[in-house]
């Protein structure tokens, strides 16, 4: 039985004009590849927008065929430590690069990386500029010191739009023969936040039920619930209905088998499209943002939820 290959890696970019949603970042990064004058780079962006993907990109551009003998990808979240950059990292570094100028270090999630680790790489990054060029990338730039961030330069990737999202996943169900609705794709971008990766993720799981992707089907594998039950839920409570808000939230928790986390998610979603006064609203979302909070320590997710609609009816 053969076996199918990750939706992801088949259908990632392997040209700078495939890249979507990342048009500034993407024709910066074109020059400095044109005119061959790449220097230290730190992409920033939530995950799933890309980093690693113009990473990728930029090491084919650059090397041709031969690029794996000039590129060494690091996941600094599983490798933190100062002993991974003084081994791996300057023994990668300093070896002459094999038929081009420099060769390249890429660091995922460098973010992660202790700050001692982070002073090490900074003095490599000065040691071996003249053949290493290094790109790191993180979640958050505020976490990587100063005189990293003083050597790179910054590239901010954001969360891929709705638009060019639904047109690369559309091209992708075109290729597998999917069937996909209109309403369903708006569903997987509301899911996935703008994250291509989970996006993609979310239809090849689905893809794996049905050919016809609808809405149900897209609920059913992405664990999340249904805004429309979530949001009945809180109107039955706003409207002293206890028994029937409870009702709802059972079923969410024993039929549909979502975490409490989840659920409190699309509370917080729901929320904010509630047709009430402004000011009880945000009294609404402060109680919610407590116990959301008491869920994430451990406390018993169904008693806390129903505490939270208890508390709806008492407002």
């Amino acid at each position: 039985m053969a076996i199918e290959e990750i939706w992801t890696e088949k259908y990632r970019p392997k040209k700078f004009s495939e890249i979507v949603g990342q048009e500034e970042v993407v024709k910066r990064l074109e020059a400095f590849v044109k005119n061959n004058t790449l220097p230290h780079c730190l992409f920033a962006g939530p995950a799933g927008v890309g980093k690693t993907t113009a990473a990728l990109v930029i090491a084919h551009e650059l090397f041709g065929e031969n690029w794996h003998q000039n590129f060494l990808e690091l996941n600094a979240s599983d490798e933190r430590g100062i002993d991974t950059i003084r081994t791996k990292v300057k023994d990668f570094a300093r070896t002459v690069p094999l038929g081009y100028g420099f060769k390249i270090i890429y660091l995922d999630e460098a973010d992660a990386l202790t700050r001692d680790a982070q002073q090490a790489l900074r003095r490599m990054m000065e040691k071996f500029a003249g053949i290493t060029r290094f790109i790191l990338a993180c979640n958050y730039v505020s976490k990587i010191i100063l005189p990293i961030q003083s050597r790179t330069a910054i590239f901010k990737f954001k969360p891929i739009d709705e638009k060019a999202m639904r047109k690369f996943l559309e091209k992708i169900a075109k290729n597998e023969k999917l069937k996909v609705d209109e309403k369903s794709y708006s569903i997987i971008y509301h899911i996935s936040e703008g994250d291509m990766r989970r996006a993609i993720n979310i239809l090849q799981t689905a893809a794996q039920v049905k050919t016809t992707i609808t809405p149900d089907v897209i609920y059913s594998v992405s664990s999340n619930p249904n805004p429309e039950e979530v949001k009945k839920m809180l109107e039955l409570a706003l409207n002293k209905k206890f028994e029937d808000a409870r009702k709802v939230l059972i079923s969410l928790i024993r039929d549909e088998g979502l975490s409490g986390e989840d659920i409190m998610k699309e509370i917080h979603n729901q929320i904010i499209n509630l047709k009430i006064d402004e000011e009880k609203k945000a009294r609404i979302l402060a109680m919610a943002g407590d116990y959301e909070f008491r869920i994430s320590e451990g406390c018993n997710p169904r008693i806390q939820l129903e505490s939270f609609l208890a508390q709806l009816i008492i407002l």
